[in-house]
């Protein structure tokens, strides 16, 4: 229970990031707050208290419910045990950072070796918070729990489910959509998520149909697949970050694991640790559960290395793989003319000897790799002896230097798919060459054959979906990261300003067929602006080179205030409030099409009459004057124009508009992307904005009137900072 002076009347945060600690340690304190969990993207948790103030951030909560709980004792018993909870508070957060994950766990095994709790002989806030960064990894966490990697940080772990495992599991079922923490409950299915408190606006919402299915535009059947027993896998490189073109293949295997019953594993190809790090990793996995993708375990095609490894040797003894040290060049010139190597007949013995020299990373073994004995003569060029194995002394962001050799995609794809029980393969048709390699390579191995499934990939106009060119952008300072609003990755198109129901709507809308298509961007922004227009806020700016004022002769002499609807059409939009003055900001390019004596209509006040126009020397208008003329129709009047009062509490507005980064439709065959970069990729426009636009948040959407739709990207800190908004495209033909 809580010191009853002390009383947390609301508790509020976000429901793309619960706070799980300060959840649980309300929930085993004993406290019944009103929950709203309704806030906006990247708001801080916050408690309302009974003497009306508020306290922010998540550890600041956990603090004060510490201190002011009287049972359980969840601040120690003295001030050296509080300064340790509070040493693993501030340490808590590198379970959130991925390269540091596993070293984080490492730490924390080690250190629970003689320890039941981390501080003291009791539960503390401390447990909360290792708990939660744990619980919050999900999957990640859920695969390290099974293993044996880290045995006391999972009997501590256990030991908590055990002593508090309804409130637990109640607190991640219920807030973070998973399944719990003990074994799976009878009394939610597998692709159930609770979302709490929704609330069908625009801004912070989830939405059931992102976390739900989607069903495409027609039925598509997998051969030979039977309900129940279809397992799919998505398997991205950690090499980048997910982009549109993943994000089909990613819900395509949802929509046939949904159909079939079945179940999807993410498995990432962690095979070529030149291009891979952990930051790629959990990008990759907040994509996935951004595109709502339900999977039922985590693996890496790294925890197969030793099997691979194996199966390599086993090849090279039954004459079906040799070790080559011919040159890259000379290989690739022997594979399309067809020429067997000088290496292809070594004897196994000298072939084992090669392949020793190739585990060693020895210098000679830099020279070799290892390549399947195929057919040299197929026309299929795939099948012409692929290499199976390279030796590479590069570090691995997983497992680190234990190898020296690494498996190609090309070899350990089909024996993972085999072993993990996968039954069929989704592959782009861009792949098409390369199945009967993936069968033979198969057949070879002895393993259970998996069906492949092919489906065209999404190509996109002006757009690079290549992680390589992609890459090169990032490097070169071309673009501020892989979630620049000018990237195709999905955490790029969802800073700019597409809600994620209008993307999985677009992939979903194209079926699962094989035909090529390169797709316009304005397609997928016209289905978004149908999902935002009916409910995103309307807000008023003015740009702010030379904006002009209009004087009002018989406007209000003392500014007065209404209060409105943000959106005339729903009301969950909320109020806000315009002030009214005698002399009002108009922009300039509303000024060059009015004439002396025009009557126009100022939106959301009245019409209103131009008496007089007054130009500098060089015809350029410099102001206006006028009378109302509120009476009047706006029916009658050609001109609707935005404005904003004469006053001290307008907001700095910054509005960024962006443009393709290449400047061709469709790159040819062999063209270097570099010749076709498009010199000016982003505009930044200064205005003013109404006062209101103070309270929106970051991941706001909302629509400028009469300038379109906008994404705040930066709210509002202090006077002198603008507020930063992306311009969200239309669909009808702005860029995209």
């Amino acid at each position: 229970m809580l010191d009853n002076s002390m009383d947390i009347k609301t508790f509020t945060f976000t429901a793309a990031t619960p706070p799980l600690s300060v959840i649980a340690a309300v929930k085993l304190a004993g406290v019944s707050p009103n929950i709203d969990a309704s806030l906006p993207y990247d708001s801080v948790p916050t408690f309302l208290l009974s003497n009306g103030l508020k306290l922010h951030g998540a550890y600041v909560l956990l603090r004060y419910i510490g201190r002011v709980a009287t049972s359980p004792d969840f601040y120690g018993q003295n001030a050296i045990e509080a300064c340790q909870i509070d040493e693993w508070l501030e340490y808590a957060p590198v379970l959130s950072s991925g390269p540091a994950f596993e070293n984080g766990c490492k730490y924390i095994d080690e250190y629970l070796e003689k320890r039941t709790f981390f501080v003291g002989h009791s539960v503390s806030i401390a447990d909360l918070a290792i708990w939660s960064g744990l619980a919050g990894t999900g999957k990640r966490w859920e695969s390290l729990r099974k293993s044996k990697k880290y045995p006391n940080l999972v009997r501590w772990f256990n030991s908590l489910v055990v002593e508090y495992g309804t409130v637990l599991n109640e607190v991640i079922t219920t807030y973070s959509g998973k399944k719990g923490l003990a074994e799976p409950s009878d009394s939610k299915s597998k692709d159930q998520t609770v979302v709490p408190h929704q609330v069908k606006k625009v801004n912070g919402d989830v939405s059931e149909k992102v976390k739900g299915g989607s069903k495409l535009s027609a039925e598509i059947d997998l051969p030979d697949a039977v309900v129940g027993k279809v397992c799919v896998r998505f398997a991205p490189e950690p090499s980048g970050y997910l982009h549109i073109g993943h994000s089909k293949a990613a819900l395509l295997n949802k929509y046939f694991a949904e159909r079939y019953q079945g179940q999807v594993i993410v498995r990432f190809d962690d095979t070529n640790p030149a291009k891979e790090s952990n930051e790629f990793v959990d990008n990759l996995l907040k994509d996935i559960d951004t595109l709502g993708i339900k999977y039922e375990k985590i693996t890496y095609t790294s925890d197969y290395f030793p099997e691979l490894m194996k199966m390599a040797e086993n090849l090279i003894r039954q004459g079906k793989a040799y070790v080559d040290d011919t040159p890259r060049e000379q290989m690739q010139k022997e594979r399309m003319d067809g020429i067997d190597s000088k290496r292809r007949n070594n004897s196994v013995e000298e072939n084992l000897k090669l392949w020793k020299e190739m585990i060693a990373g020895s210098e000679r073994g830099l020279q070799c790799c290892v390549r399947g004995k195929l057919d040299m003569q197929n026309p299929n060029k795939s099948l012409r002896d692929p290499v199976y194995y390279r030796c590479n002394p590069m570090t691995h962001h997983r497992i680190g230097s234990k190898y020296k050799v690494y498996p190609t995609y090309d070899f350990a794809c089909p024996y993972v798919d085999s072993i993990e029980g996968i039954t069929h393969a989704l592959r782009s048709s861009e792949y098409h060459d390369r199945n009967p390699q993936y069968y033979w390579i198969q057949e070879d191995m002895g393993l259970r054959k998996v069906l492949i499934f092919e489906f065209s990939r999404l190509n996109m106009v002006y757009t690079l979906l290549s992680k390589r060119k992609l890459l090169w952008f990032v490097q070169n300072g071309k673009v501020d990261g892989w979630d620049d609003p000018r990237f195709p990755t999905v955490q790029g198109i969802v800073r700019r300003g597409l809600k994620i129901e209008a993307l999985i709507q677009f992939i979903v809308e194209q079926g699962a067929s094989k035909n090529l298509n390169l797709m316009e961007w304005d397609k997928l922004w016209t289905i978004n602006k149908k999902i935002i227009d009916p409910v995103c806020p309307r807000h008023t700016a003015v740009i702010a080179e030379r904006r002009v004022l209009l004087t009002l002769a018989d406007g209000p002499e003392k500014p007065f205030v209404r209060i409105i609807p943000k959106h005339k059409k729903y009301e969950a939009a909320g109020d806000k409030a315009t002030t009214y003055t005698k002399r009002v900001w108009i922009d300039y390019a509303d000024t060059e099409t009015i004439a002396e004596g025009e009557e126009v209509t100022l939106m959301d006040w009245g019409n209103a009459i131009v008496e007089k126009i007054e130009k500098d020397q060089d015809g350029n208008v410099t102001g206006l004057s006028g009378v109302l003329h509120l009476e009047g129709s706006v029916k009658t009047t050609k001109l609707k124009l935005t404005w904003l009062p004469e006053i001290d509490e307008l907001v700095s507005l910054t509005l960024v508009e962006f443009d393709y980064l290449i400047t061709k439709k469709k790159l040819e065959e062999g063209e270097d992307f570099i010749d076709v970069l498009n010199p000016s990729t982003k505009k930044e426009t200064l205005a003013y904005g109404d006062s209101n636009l103070r309270n929106i948040q970051r991941g706001d959407v909302l629509q400028l009137e009469r300038k379109g739709y906008f994404k705040c990207d930066v709210p509002f800190l202090r006077p002198s900072k603008p507020i930063v908004l992306f311009a969200i495209p239309d669909g009808r033909g702005k860029h995209a």
